[in-house]
């Protein structure tokens, strides 16, 4: 698996540092956000590939922080983690653009499957953008 940076928000903060202490053992570059408004800090001022996204946050919920990240960073890809609850919050979720969502409690394997194809989605879609500006710009004029 190719090294890439994931996102961890959850308002839980063992299960954030425990989870990044897991995908950060399995090769992955992670970090933890105690909610929205930290996320998209950290967004604007890092390169982050994968958001992992709890819905049930107080304050701003998963649902409006994945709103503001489209806005901020539209090719970040973000997995949504639900609650037996809140299955329709991921499906909405889905509608706004979310690559996907798990509900809780998750299997590793699983969790790092997901993660791992949310991220070459990522790349391919930056791939494809970075191909149609070059090919713009080499035929362009000098």
């Amino acid at each position: 698996m190719k090294e890439f940076n994931v996102l961890v928000v959850d308002d839980e903060e063992e299960f954030r540092d425990l989870t990044v202490k897991i995908l950060a053992k399995r090769g992955v570059n992670a970090q933890g956000a105690e909610n929205g408004r930290e996320a998209l800090e950290i967004l604007e001022h890092s390169r982050t590939d994968v958001v992992l996204l709890d819905v049930k946050m107080p304050e701003m919920d998963g649902i409006e922080t994945l709103r503001r990240i489209r806005n901020l960073k539209p090719l970040v890809e973000v997995v949504l983690l639900t609650g037996h609850a809140s299955v329709e919050s991921g499906i909405e979720g889905m509608k706004l653009g979310a690559f996907d969502y798990l509900m809780k409690p998750i299997e590793i394997e699983t969790l790092l499957e997901k993660l791992g194809d949310a991220y070459e989605k990522k790349r391919l879609h930056q791939e494809k953008i970075e191909k149609a500006l070059l090919k713009k710009h080499m035929s362009m004029p000098s």
